[in-house]
């Protein structure tokens, strides 16, 4: 039992002189296929197990890793891990977590699918994505089909007491083609992601979304530079949630990086609008049911009616601004553990894509955003795009190479979200609208 491993190595570390300690443990396994124009390029399986360990002696603290679980390696990464937390300057803020509780039974949230699949299947899911995208008109090109499957199980445990595990299970398919030919050519993609196979697109449904998008690309024009409303579509206005996300990332705001550092409680947003997280959702993308600390996770609205309620917190930035831990502790094996929201999402609106755009008489409408031009301290945002122009309420000729650029505050207050959200990212949004950006075409 992988606990009991953990057990052995946090007792390892207690007779090499830790004060306090942490274990994890990461098992990993992976298959993925890819094909294109007809043949396997890609088969790979991987399977892993990480070990990571971090040690208090006082106020100071390491982590050392290894990639294997061999208990006859234990007292060795022990005293390493020891001996390296004995010259690293103290931090008083790093410690195990106080708050953190017995697991409670993760079996509703459905995170496992049983059903591994053979090759046989992804090689088939893979090749129907591809085979119905090429089988759009004016698609000339594939860049592949793919699929597939993986599985993650994860074991924490602590000095203190705290001993728990979950696992987690996914499969997905995708496909990428190319339409038109010479300086003409455009590409675009579809891809989805889910824990259960049951609840995993069709591949043709994958293969002929990316066609379509590809064609519908083609002969782009570049608007007019000028100021109008920007509509987001779903697959990329979630990245709108994520700047705010790392916004109030507690980490970032203790270090006072954070343009939102001094707005709690202020209204961001306009009225009617939420943002939540969820790490309870039933076979959600990121659910789990206790944090990389042991904290119970519970669902939380970040931004309430308008208002930011709460940063995204682990024990550590929680210390460092005087707060309690939200329970949003992640880490990996070789690191300490970070704020991180997890299945993060903005709720639907009231009004349809088609009702929020009826009034724009010029707008663009982006479908794929370019780069990351972020100012985490000031707000400022410029990123390249591509989508459609907006022409009387409606979707016109394409657009590509243009920039939009505003302010986050600007953009959050101005933002009125439509009522077609679906879970499907792991960060969620519906169509979102944003008035006064500025536009860089021609």
């Amino acid at each position: 039992m992988s606990l009991d491993v953990l057990a052995g190595l946090l007792d390892a570390a207690q007779k090499a002189g830790a004060e306090r300690a942490d274990a994890i443990l990461v098992a990993r396994t992976s298959l993925s296929v890819e094909r294109r124009l007809g043949s396997t390029e890609t088969l790979e399986r991987s399977e892993s197990r990480d070990l990571g360990l971090r040690v208090f002696c006082g106020a100071k603290s390491a982590i050392v890793s290894a990639g294997t679980a061999d208990p006859a390696r234990f007292a060795a990464l022990a005293e390493r891990a020891v001996a390296m937390a004995r010259v690293v300057p103290d931090d008083p803020y790093a410690d195990l977590c106080a708050e953190a509780a017995p697991p409670e039974d993760a079996s509703a949230l459905d995170l496992v699918d049983p059903a591994e699949p053979e090759v046989g299947d992804l090689i088939a899911r893979a090749e129907a994505a591809e085979a119905a995208a090429l089988a759009v008109t004016g698609v000339t090109n594939s860049e592949g089909g793919s699929a597939g499957f993986g599985r993650t199980e994860l074991w924490l445990a602590t000095s203190a007491g705290f001993a728990g595990a979950f696992a987690r299970s996914s499969h997905s398919v995708s496909a990428s083609v190319i339409a038109g030919t010479g300086t003409s050519m455009q590409r675009d993609y579809d891809y989805h992601g889910t824990v259960h196979l049951a609840d995993l697109d069709a591949p043709e449904k994958i293969g002929h979304g990316a066609g379509e998008r590809a064609v519908s690309r083609l002969n782009p024009i570049r608007p007019k530079t000028g100021r109008m409303p920007v509509v987001y579509d779903p697959r990329v206005s979630n990245s709108l949630v994520g700047h705010l996300s790392g916004a109030i990332n507690g980490s970032s705001v203790a270090r006072g990086t954070s343009f939102l550092k001094d707005r709690m409680g202020q209204k961001l947003f306009a009225a009617g609008i939420f943002i939540r997280d969820d790490p309870r959702r039933v076979r959600g993308a990121r659910s789990w049911t206790f944090d990389a600390e042991g904290v119970p996770t519970r669902p939380r609205a970040f931004i309430e009616d308008g208002v930011l309620t709460s940063w995204v917190l682990d024990s550590r930035s929680a210390r460092q601004l005087g707060l309690r831990t939200t329970g949003h502790a992640s880490r990996g094996t070789a690191g300490p553990p970070g704020p991180s929201a997890t299945n993060l999402y903005m709720a639907a609106g009231s009004v349809t894509p088609a009702d929020l755009m009826a009034d724009i008489a010029e707008g663009i409408y982006v479908t794929e955003l370019i780069g990351s031009g972020i100012n985490g301290m000031t707000g400022d945002y410029s990123r390249g795009a591509a989508g459609f122009m907006i022409r009387g309420g409606a979707l016109a000729e394409p657009v590509a190479e243009i920039t939009i650029a505003g302010n986050l505050v600007d953009m959050f207050a101005a933002l009125v979200p439509a009522n077609d959200l679906v879970f499907r990212r792991g960060t969620d949004a519906p169509t979102i609208r944003v008035d006064g950006m500025t536009v860089a075409g021609g």
